[in-house]
């Protein structure tokens, strides 16, 4: 089959680049549109923010994952389990910095069971990491006792309340930095070369000296440490541990990293695209509550946005290869 003509391969190269901001552009304009008294503040923008971190944080893990052809359904389990360790831990006089350190230790662990579950068992990451996200979702409940666990304030509490620099929560501003580290990671360093590599095409990775097992298994930790990241500042925003909360959020992850860009198929991705998908879905959230529109209205319409995601992906890998 012949080339796209260099007018239609601008354009996708510009949609594959531009889209996502464009996709945020216009959902800021619809609801400011319909609610633009409500909508369009300082002071709900900072919420959107806030409401982003968690999401954002986590993402970035994600990303890494699916860029290596992989994919990651326990991480809403995980960052329930990290809420349950940190405020345990907090119970039983830990320091916080320790606290948070278990809670993203456990994480990590986990991170690396699935990677290790993936790799030397050769099982199917959807397979291994959805029997994950029960195990820890049970193991979270376990631990604490079917119920929230609610310690003593700490300066934890503090990472994601409004009015810090900027008017921003400390969460914004730890999710922009580490967004920073891993692009630069993912741009300038061999093991960022290897992520993609490994994604794009398995075999030829293999044949060209990638050690791809152990490139799985470190995608996978790092998803795990950025999951414990996320439910640092979930314990932050609910000011404990619950081992129900985050029920759904890997669905809502995943969308964030489709809609910027990344494919299901491994190889692409970038984690400014993730930042703008994770936008757009706390802006459809946030919009949708100005709205006055219920929690199941809501529901669908994150839904229809994971299925628009997955669909966007599809349309993408199609027109590549033509």
């Amino acid at each position: 089959m012949s080339d796209p003509t260099p007018k239609t391969s601008w354009l996708r190269h510009a949609l594959t680049a531009f889209g996502p901001l464009i996709g945020l552009a216009a959902v800021c304009v619809l609801f400011a549109a319909l609610r633009f008294e409500t909508f369009v503040t300082r002071d709900n923008f900072a919420i959107i923010l806030q409401q982003t971190a968690v999401i954002g944080v986590t993402a970035l893990g994600m990303t890494l994952i699916i860029v290596a052809g992989g994919i990651d359904l326990s991480v809403g389990s995980i960052i329930a389990l990290g809420t349950v360790v940190i405020a345990l831990l907090l119970q039983q006089g830990a320091s916080p910095l320790v606290a948070a350190l278990g809670g993203i230790g456990v994480s990590a662990l986990c991170g690396a069971i699935s990677g290790l579950l993936i790799t030397r068992l050769r099982l199917l990451p959807f397979v291994v990491t959805l029997g994950m996200m029960g195990a820890l979702r049970g193991a979270a409940k376990g631990v604490a006792n079917e119920q929230p666990v609610y310690p003593d304030e700490t300066w934890l509490n503090g990472l994601m309340q409004l009015g810090g620099v900027g008017g921003l929560p400390g969460g914004v501003w730890l999710m922009l930095v580490l967004a920073v580290l891993v692009a630069l990671a993912m741009r300038y360093t061999r093991f960022g070369r290897h992520v993609f590599a490994v994604g794009s095409n398995e075999l030829t990775a293999r044949l060209c000296g990638v050690p791809v097992e152990r490139v799985k298994v470190l995608v996978y930790l790092l998803g795990g440490v950025f999951a414990g990241l996320g439910a640092v500042l979930q314990f932050a925003y609910l000011t404990g541990g619950d081992p129900t909360t985050a029920v759904g959020l890997e669905l809502n992850i995943i969308a964030a990293v489709v809609i910027g860009g990344a494919s299901l198929a491994g190889g692409q991705g970038t984690i400014t695209g993730t930042l703008v998908g994770a936008l757009i879905m706390s802006v459809v959230a946030n919009g949708c509550t100005k709205l006055g529109l219920s929690n199941w209205v809501q529901e669908i319409v994150t839904g229809g946005i994971i299925i628009a995601a997955v669909l966007l992906d599809y349309l993408r890998r199609r027109t590549e290869q033509k």
